[in-house]
């Protein structure tokens, strides 16, 4: 399954992407510069974070993918299956 995001949803994931690269950046230099072990853990909280709800729309949006093939009948039976699968052990690897 190719990922195919439109405009909005594509701008959303790569925003979300960019805040946890920012975030991952701040967390490194907090550890260089020795600070609070609770401010580096609360920084690198807020990346996981990111990184998650990035995830999340993604396969949000390869769910919304597949439920428009199976109802448009491009997918039938075992790749339907097949399919839902795959997007289970996706969302599962977030978890």
């Amino acid at each position: 399954m190719d990922l195919e995001l439109d405009g909005a949803d594509l701008k959303a994931v790569l925003n979300r992407l960019r805040r946890a690269q920012g975030q991952i950046a701040g967390v490194i230099r907090m550890i260089e510069e020795g600070r609070d072990c609770e401010d580096v853990v609360t920084q690198l909280a807020a990346a996981s974070r990111a990184l998650d709800r990035a995830g999340f729309a993604i396969i949000a949006t390869g769910l919304q993918k597949c439920v428009a093939d199976i109802e448009a009948g491009r997918t039938q039976g075992e790749d339907a299956a097949a399919m839902r699968a795959r997007m289970e052990k996706l969302f599962l690897s977030l978890a």
